[in-house]
């Protein structure tokens, strides 16, 4: 029972980090990373570093939902994460938001439930559980 239990909380571990984050990714999709690549290229680094944001939101969570490479592509996802923190949202970093909130919890939601799905792997209800990546 255990068992089943285990692989049941990395499914909805899995779903709900990979489901969640992949709404961003859809939203990249239909608006395109134009805002991006001209917050990147005012840092003075290449434009085309923005595009990674269809790896980390839209790629590596489906990979995540499925049950694919399950620990590659939440490191994409926690990557993703940590770039828009330093980039887009440093100045929120150590800020307290209007209710009592991390600013960036979302953020650390969405990092830490990557690095947890990186340790743990997909679990048994994945479309590949048998390699080392999953």
């Amino acid at each position: 029972m255990k068992n089943f239990q285990q692989n049941t909380g990395l499914l909805i571990l899995r779903l709900s980090i990979g489901g969640l984050m992949l709404f961003h990714g859809i939203h990249k999709l239909i608006n395109g990373v134009d805002g991006l690549v001209g917050m990147f290229s005012n840092m003075g680094l290449p434009g085309f570093v923005a595009y990674g944001a269809y790896l980390g939101e839209f790629l590596a969570p489906i990979f995540i939902i499925i049950g694919y490479r399950t620990k590659i592509a939440s490191l994409f996802v926690a990557a993703t994460m940590l770039v828009a923190a330093m980039t887009a949202h440093a100045d929120e970093i150590l800020k307290i938001g209007d209710h009592g909130e991390w600013a960036l919890e979302l953020i650390g939601l969405y990092l830490f439930g990557a690095f947890s799905i990186f340790f743990l792997g997909a679990g048994k209800f994945a479309v590949s559980s048998s390699n080392k990546w999953d």
